[in-house]
């Protein structure tokens, strides 16, 4: 058995960074690696999708050129095949880099293949034991497969498989209207599919007020994208080369039909095989490895920090556990995540920034508040830019006069939300 001080599963956004702080310290670190350098974010997540957007916004503008007076001869058309290769080569140097600089760091084993637990401080990967006082899991987490009658019999898409996609899918069915569907969804209708996008709840991105639910409903509603709302899907399956959907709504059933199908209804903690019963380490019923305000497992010495934790879903979040579990174990520095500030975005377009409450979860508390709304057709910026769909919303609490939360959405609301942030 190979001993080590600290032992990093995963080279999701917070471990490389976490190896990197430990071997300045003087540490022996072992980083296990299982497929894709970077994790989730950097292969099928923020980089290639925002990619995707990219493209999908260029095809936008294009089309809608006459609109500030430029003309187009002839229709726009998209080349898949080109779109998915400037995506990967965006994703490229991010996942070559992060392998690069692990590999060459010194102090820093890298370990390829899937790592385990077999004790309650020990792991193994190919065959070969390792041992440390210290070991922070960061496996990240995968899409959730729902238990859809016939769903398995059928060939669907994730935001992982949609990532070796190079064609137009003639008709995209997306079940599940929030963050990731809603992405794809605009995309691929940009791109040219029809995209019809199915949601459980009665409105979209159900943990957003209805203001903005519906506002983004709307708009893309406006580009040609179905939107079904409080419609439960109760089966899929397979008509000849098409898949046809169907979809209860007030106990009637209907179908629709695509060629392809995207299931987007939430994620699951990469922890099924790794052994964690062998440590000891509690989960959730979920799977979602079980810490407290500052990471720490119910294991004295082992930490779960990103996704796979359960107490955040984002790259920033997944970073910012990355800075708590260091500055509490190296710096002397009490860092908790109980202190960090809900912040997040949905890429469509206009985008949407959210930092703090609700405006729901500001009246549930029953607190005094006061509220202002904008529309973005009153900015000035939206309004030359010709680009005037959302509104900005901010929520103060009325004794203390203090920002306790906003939602941009509009031109540049996942940036300017960071004014907020900062204030808050």
């Amino acid at each position: 058995m190979q001993d080590y001080d600290a032992i990093v599963i995963g080279t999701g956004q917070a471990g490389p960074a976490l190896a990197r702080r430990l071997v300045a310290a003087g540490w022996k670190v072992a980083i296990i690696e299982r497929k894709l350098f970077g994790g989730t974010c950097v292969n099928t997540g923020c980089t290639p999708t925002k990619a995707l957007v990219a493209s999908a916004y260029a095809a936008h503008v294009v089309r809608r050129a006459a609109d500030y007076g430029v003309r187009v001869e002839g229709s726009v058309k998209v080349d898949m095949k080109a779109v998915k290769a400037r995506k990967d080569a965006v994703v490229a140097p991010s996942r070559t880099g992060i392998e690069r600089s692990l590999k060459s760091l010194q102090g820093c084993t890298v370990l390829e293949g899937s790592g385990h637990f077999i004790a309650e401080k020990g792991a193994a990967v190919n065959g070969a034991e390792l041992a440390a006082d210290h070991i922070f899991i960061n496996v990240g987490t995968r899409a959730a497969i729902p238990p859809i009658p016939g769903l398995s019999q059928v060939p669907y898409l994730t935001n992982s498989s949609m990532m070796d996609v190079d064609f137009l899918p003639s008709h995209l069915i997306i079940l599940g209207g929030s963050y990731v569907g809603l992405e794809f969804a605009q995309a691929y209708r940009r791109f040219g599919s029809e995209v019809t996008v199915i949601e459980l709840a009665p409105h979209l991105i159900p943990r957003e007020d209805e203001d903005v639910s519906q506002t983004v409903a709307d708009f893309l509603k406006e580009e040609g994208i179905d939107v079904r709302v409080g419609s439960k899907v109760v089966r899929v399956e397979k008509q000849g080369n098409s898949i046809a959907v169907q979809v209860e709504v007030g106990g009637k059933v209907s179908q629709t039909v695509g060629t392809h199908v995207l299931v987007a209804i939430g994620r699951r903690p990469n922890t099924d095989d790794l052994g964690l019963d062998k440590a000891g380490i509690a989960t959730d019923s979920r799977g979602f490895i079980q810490v407290d305000e500052q990471l720490r497992t119910n294991i004295r010495g082992i930490w779960a920090m990103g996704d796979c934790n359960g107490r955040g879903a984002f790259t920033h979040t997944s970073w910012n556990d990355f800075e708590i579990v260091a500055a509490n174990l190296l710096d002397n520095d009490h860092r908790s995540v109980n202190d960090r500030i809900t912040a997040y975005a949905l890429y469509t377009d206009p985008p949407l920034g959210r930092v703090g409450m609700t405006e729901t979860e500001v009246r549930q508390t029953g607190r005094s508040a006061l509220i202002s709304t904008m529309a973005m057709e009153d900015v000035s910026r939206a309004y030359e830019k010709g680009e005037t769909k959302g509104f900005m919303k901010i929520l103060v609490d009325r004794d203390s006069k203090l920002i306790v939360g906003a939602s941009f959405l509009g031109l540049a609301g996942d940036e300017v939300v960071h004014s907020i942030l900062d204030l808050m």
